[in-house]
């Protein structure tokens, strides 16, 4: 749906702007030029529209600036921040800088940079746009606001002001706001992703801190040899658990950090505990979430001997080579669960108090890093054990 400040931009496509550039279409008949001059307003501010969508800088006032110089159709353009005039597309490359000198020859200056900025400063203060009357160039200024804040200036220089391009400027700093505003959410909406990524992992490595030396313990009287070895051991876990500071680690990371995970695990339960792995070589390298597959083996190890009387259980590791993806199932033959009570673990609040990090936590990141398509599918069934399947894509997005 169109917006009020689209609208106003389609309407003076036919108008103000595009006319004055393109005089010669006056020769086509009606009908057509309001189509071509419709069509070239909205190109124009698709061209612009990604690079405000960056946000207010050098960089992307730079690559805008153009477009809404073609757009507004006048002799000169200006985008300033509350500090500095960050771009400028006009006859000169930028405003010069210094005062005027007195009278000139020849072709007319463009703009002081002083000036622009001293007219920035005074549309920032007033909080509405302003007109400011000049030599050789007159200059309509309007703010650029996000959240409500003032945060810049769009300033258009011309021969004469008039009532039309006073309308024109202001519907288009509206237009350019709005691109600043989504610019802001899509921040503030990473930045949120970015915080709840960090609360997840964040509930990781408490929970295997606890589990792993609960387990140490057990032997420190017993047997103080294997303690110690199983410190070591717990030391390689949790240097790879803690340490890391992306997001991303490999799959040959993952398995390794299981592999620490099981030899505690497997002095915890002994020959009661087997493991099988399966990995098929060429996916050792792909990029995987950090920490996705050890908490599923942690949850087919607990599922999985809680057999008859704590009878021996078997936890299965299948990693497969499935073209632009790697599939991964981890199964357990322990005595499986009803499917609603498996819905039910997906949908719980991950990190739950008595809930350990469990395949809410798992699921979650899956689907926020890739899209709903790739959270985890769970086959389980009461009597017939458990099967997690997750599909990664071979590709970490972004690279």
């Amino acid at each position: 749906m169109l917006t009020g400040v689209a609208l106003f931009l389609l309407a003076f496509a036919a108008g103000y702007g595009l006319a004055r550039t393109r005089p010669c279409r006056d020769a086509l008949p009606q009908g057509r030029r309001s189509d071509e001059a419709t069509f070239t307003t909205l190109h124009i501010a698709a061209l612009a529209a990604p690079a405000l969508r960056a946000g207010l800088g050098r960089d992307s006032a730079r690559k805008a600036v153009r477009h809404l110089r073609t757009l507004l159709g006048t002799h000169a353009v200006a985008i300033t921040s509350a500090e500095a005039v960050l771009a400028w597309d006009g006859p000169a490359d930028a405003p010069r800088e210094g005062p005027r000198e007195g009278p000139r020859e020849g072709p007319r200056e463009g703009p002081r940079e002083g000036d622009v900025l001293a007219h920035a400063r005074a549309t920032l203060a007033a909080g509405r746009a302003q007109v400011f009357p000049g030599e050789p160039y007159a200059a309509v200024v309007v703010p650029l606001t996000v959240d409500g804040a003032v945060v810049g200036t769009l300033a258009a220089h011309d021969d004469e002001v008039s009532a039309a391009l006073v309308r024109t400027v202001t519907e288009v700093g509206r237009w350019v706001s709005g691109q600043l505003e989504l610019a802001d959410l899509d921040a503030s909406r990473q930045r949120a992703l970015e915080a709840e990524m960090r609360a997840l992992r964040a509930q990781i490595s408490p929970h295997f801190i606890y589990n792993a030396l609960t387990t140490i313990a057990s032997f420190v009287r017993t047997n103080p040899r294997r303690a110690r070895e199983l410190l070591l051991d717990f030391a390689d876990f949790a240097r790879y658990a803690l340490r890391r500071a992306n997001d991303f680690t490999t799959l040959a990371d993952e398995l390794t950090c299981v592999d620490r995970y099981l030899l505690l695990e497997r002095a915890r339960f002994g020959d009661k505990l087997r493991f099988t792995v399966q990995v098929a070589p060429e996916v050792l390298p792909v990029p995987v979430p950090f920490l996705c597959l050890q908490p599923l083996v942690e949850n087919a190890i607990k599922h999985g001997m809680r057999g008859d009387g704590g009878a021996a259980g078997e936890v299965r590791v299948v990693v497969r080579d499935a073209g632009p993806e790697a599939h991964i199932t981890v199964e357990d033959d322990g005595a499986g669960m009803d499917p609603e009570c498996a819905r039910r673990m997906l949908d719980d609040e991950p990190g739950r108090e008595g809930g350990g990090i469990g395949l809410a936590n798992v699921d979650l990141r899956m689907r926020q890093i890739y899209g709903d398509g790739y959270g985890l599918v769970v086959e389980t069934a009461l009597g017939a054990g458990t099967k997690v399947r997750l599909r990664v894509p071979k590709t970490q997005l972004g690279s």
